[in-house]
């Protein structure tokens, strides 16, 4: 949610997502020619602001984590559409990998790519909105696309129709449960989801959708209504910002406030920023937590294709709130790209904090650092913390992590048990610094290299794990004492990247000759809807949270997905 995949974000990942709001460009009225579908050019101003608004909005929701804020893509893997001369030169083909999706190797402004965009999900108009706001942003030559012109270009494609389309991306059959458990689907969603937070009682659920709205579900009866509004409750500045406040974290204190984590951009200062604001609420009201107001902000100097942020927060035993702050970069890299500042890593990011509740302005402890993306975490009944971690675009392991407090992880320097360097330019460790090794996959499943009979250091490259919980005293033998986790399935499309993750694992953790952890990892639900999340409930029950309806790479996961309960089966 990479991405969003969830680390990258995603999301689903980063992952689970980084937006330049770019200025529109006037362009002289006329006519393209057959090559451009036709399409009657305007000048940006001839276009209703409402209109650019709606496809700005579009496409930060949907075409963003690949294609970025700024429309320069990301390089190597995901084409620019800033200048395009691919769009330039045939919209009707743009227009229809937007409707078909796309793959195969495409030459882009003089660079190849060779990866997948699966289909947008979207009707007619939506979808001309997108393209009228993309070619009247970023150096690109104008245009006004209508939906007629959309739905004739679509009439050719494998989904002649919205509705055909729709269709092919209806929600999966649910996978059989395990043995002594049951699987059933508790609600289909009305937006993506990203977090699930609850009181601990297990009658209601707290959604968080990408989008920043909160949602309340009553388990039982289904019943679901939205109690926060993002434009209610995040802050609205003036001038040229960077972008939507991507709200990707979410946790329930002790006293019933929710709090959120959101993430914008702010591309009006010189470097760009990144600006990390948690909201925490004020009231009841209704019998939901409202009214959130600012608690604690930070910003720092962004960067334009990988900004992690405040992906995950959760209390510990300690009653204190930890929050993973993921890295500003892929690997550490310290180049200047346009506008935004060198320099790699800053002291605040790539690490976990902890931060006092009680504290009117708290500040953040740094509580360990080395860690790319945390996009879950959580404690066992010992106090120890787990987190699962989401690798670079090099296809090092993915990673399950015990935190120890002060300890380094190993980002940017080193990544699973490698010795050899991600990338040419990965910078050198400083000296008489040590690395914390990831938790060993021993098989059989997770990227286990049954051939080799080699442990893996922890999961598949690019599986992106996510959310992680410990199973206490409500599981059978077997399962009580063991991790849960997420793979939200690859985001990226590269080169040599395997097709994993879209399910459910099960670690059984044991302790090796000189006391450290390894993990036998088990698959136990497969060919989910790109899972994101979970949640542990009373009487043996975890929620699990799909962010779409895709369960293998290149599928669509621009629609809605839903929650399901795995419960174990009381006789």
């Amino acid at each position: 949610m990479n991405p969003h995949r969830p680390g990258n974000l995603n999301p689903v990942c980063n992952v689970i997502r980084y937006k330049l709001l770019a200025r529109v460009r006037p362009v002289l009225r006329g006519f393209c020619g057959a090559a451009l579908g036709l399409v009657a050019l305007a000048r940006a101003a001839d276009i209703p602001a409402e209109r650019l608004e709606r496809g700005r909005a579009l496409y930060e929701r949907h075409c963003l984590p690949c294609h970025q804020g700024n429309g320069e893509g990301v390089s190597g893997a995901f084409p620019p559409l800033a200048k395009s001369d691919f769009l330039a030169a045939d919209l009707d083909r743009a227009i229809r990998a937007v409707c078909e999706g796309l793959s195969g190797k495409i030459t882009v402004n003089g660079r190849d790519y060779n990866g997948l965009m699966p289909p947008v999900v979207l009707e007619d108009r939506a979808i001309a909105n997108i393209l009228t706001y993309v070619l009247n942003a970023w150096g690109n030559p104008g245009g006004d696309v209508d939906a007629s012109t959309v739905s004739r270009v679509r009439a050719t494609t494998k989904f002649p129709t919205y509705e055909k389309q729709a269709l092919a991306s209806e929600y999966p059959p649910l996978p059989p449960a395990p043995a002594g458990f049951t699987l059933r689907e508790v609600i289909r969603l009305p937006q993506k989801g990203v977090r699930l937070a609850s009181d601990g009682i297990g009658r209601t659920l707290y959604i968080l959708a990408e989008t920043g709205d909160v949602w309340l579900l009553d388990v039982a009866s289904g019943a679901i209504r939205q109690i926060l509004r993002a434009d209610d409750y995040l802050e609205k500045r003036p001038g040229d910002l960077g972008g939507p406040l991507f709200v990707l974290a979410l946790a329930l204190d002790r006293d019933g406030r929710l709090y959120l984590g959101a993430n914008q951009q702010n591309a009006a200062t010189f470097p760009a920023q990144s600006i990390v604001t948690i909201y925490r609420t004020t009231k009841i009201i209704d019998g939901a937590p409202a009214a959130p107001r600012p608690w604690f902000q930070v910003s720092y100097d962004g960067r334009p294709s990988y900004i992690h942020a405040v992906e995950h927060m959760a209390f510990g035993p300690d009653g204190f709130l930890y929050v993973g702050n993921g890295a500003r970069t892929d690997g550490g890299f310290s180049d200047r790209e346009a506008k935004f500042a060198g320099g790699g890593e800053t002291p605040i990011t790539a690490c976990l904090w902890r931060l006092d509740p009680r504290a009117e302005k708290p500040l953040p402890e740094i509580y360990a650092r080395g860690i790319r993306n945390a996009y879950g975490f959580c404690w066992n009944d010992r106090g120890e913390m787990f987190a699962t971690e989401n690798g670079p675009d090099a296809h090092a392991p993915e990673e399950l992590n015990l935190i120890v407090r002060g300890a380094h992880y190993g980002f940017p320097y080193r990544y699973a048990d490698w010795t050899t360097k991600a990338y040419d330019r990965t910078p050198e460790p400083p000296p008489a610094m040590t690395f914390t090794l990831p938790i060993p996959n021993l098989g059989p499943d997770g990227g286990f290299d049954a051939k080799n009979g080699k442990p893996l250091y922890t999961f598949d490259p690019h599986s992106s794990p996510a959310g992680i919980v410990w199973l206490g005293d409500d599981f059978p033998a077997g399962w009580r004492g063991t991790l849960l986790l997420t793979r939200f399935g690859n985001f990226i499309n590269a080169p040599g990247a395997p097709d994993a993750g879209f399910d459910v694992l099960r670690a059984t953790l044991s302790r090796d000759a000189a006391g450290n952890y390894q993990a036998h990892i088990h698959q136990i639900l497969a060919a989910l809807g790109r899972p994101i999340d979970l949640h542990l409930a009373p009487r043996g029950r975890v929620f699990i949270l799909e962010y779409s309806r895709g369960t293998k790479n290149g599928q669509p996961f621009t629609a809605p997905g839903r929650i399901l309960e795995l419960a174990v089966a009381h006789r």
